[in-house]
């Protein structure tokens, strides 16, 4: 089944010219007041993310690549730097840049159909554009599920409600913060196969943290190794591999090894 799943997606996984947008991450730094002490957690942080591009975030855990993704959404203001979204500055939350978390965090009250619908709902456009959810729906795989509800979803449908939701707005910049860390690995490696093909076919850029390094390689164009608190790029890795890619392609596995290294995990290889 998660073959078929992974064919499936890989067949349909037309590329279409990105109409993603341009992100950029310039001397960006970031820090909480705790208790009356400041905690640093972003230290001079400088990415340049072009339109269409998927690029993955890797570093320990704690070490603020959540804190960069809410930043690039505009949830929080940086302490230091800037970041443009196609050389405008972002200053607050935008439907151009939509954030998927780990957790679904469906309404329970509310269908398959209308949880997708929120965003439109939000921005008081949804009696003139119905038709952009059932269209997310049909996209995710998700249109005989359109009256369901959360509690009636396996995770992976539940997660699929979740992008559909963020997709409904055109987003330009899709931001996902471990959005498959909480299924099981079968349902995680198909959703990975669904990830990839949503992107090919719509173009947005794409952000994504994850903490594994096997999916940062099958999933992303590059990836971007922090260090430890307060996080730094240490190092930018290109992945240089056609898409669907193996697991176990020998090229694969040698940035694996490399990037374990400079995450002080080399000898887990």
């Amino acid at each position: 089944m998660v073959a078929q799943a992974i064919a499936q997606a890989t067949a349909e996984a037309i590329t279409y010219p990105a109409v993603g947008a341009a992100l950029d991450i310039e001397g960006v730094s970031h820090a909480f007041d705790i208790d009356g002490a400041t905690l640093p957690v972003l230290d001079n942080v400088n990415l340049a993310i072009a339109p269409g591009e998927f690029v993955a975030l890797l570093g320990p855990s704690g070490c603020g690549k959540s804190t960069l993704l809410r930043l690039v959404a505009g949830l929080e203001k940086p302490r230091a730097g800037a970041l443009r979204e196609d050389e405008v500055r972002i200053t607050g939350p935008h439907p151009s840049r939509v954030v998927v978390f780990q957790d679904p965090t469906l309404f329970p009250w509310r269908s398959v159909w209308d949880n997708a619908a929120l965003g439109l709902e939000a921005q008081g456009i949804l009696k003139t554009q119905r038709h952009r959810v059932d269209a997310v729906l049909e996209l995710v795989g998700l249109t005989s599920f359109r009256n369901a509800y959360p509690h009636q979803l396996s995770g992976g449908m539940a997660q699929r409600v979740a992008l559909a939701r963020a997709l409904v707005n055109d987003p330009k910049i899709l931001v996902l913060d471990e959005p498959l860390g909480k299924l099981d690995s079968l349902t995680r490696i198909s959703m990975q196969a669904e990830l990839v093909a949503l992107w090919q076919r719509k173009g947005f850029t794409t952000l994504l943290v994850t903490h594994d390094v096997e999916e940062a390689l099958v999933l992303a164009n590059r990836v971007i190794v922090l260090s430890d608190r307060p996080a730094r790029i240490t190092a930018d890795i290109a992945v240089d591999r056609p898409y669907p890619r193996h697991r176990g392609d020998p090229y694969l596995a040698g940035l694996r090894k490399q990037i374990l290294g400079l995450l002080g995990l080399e000898a887990t290889w």
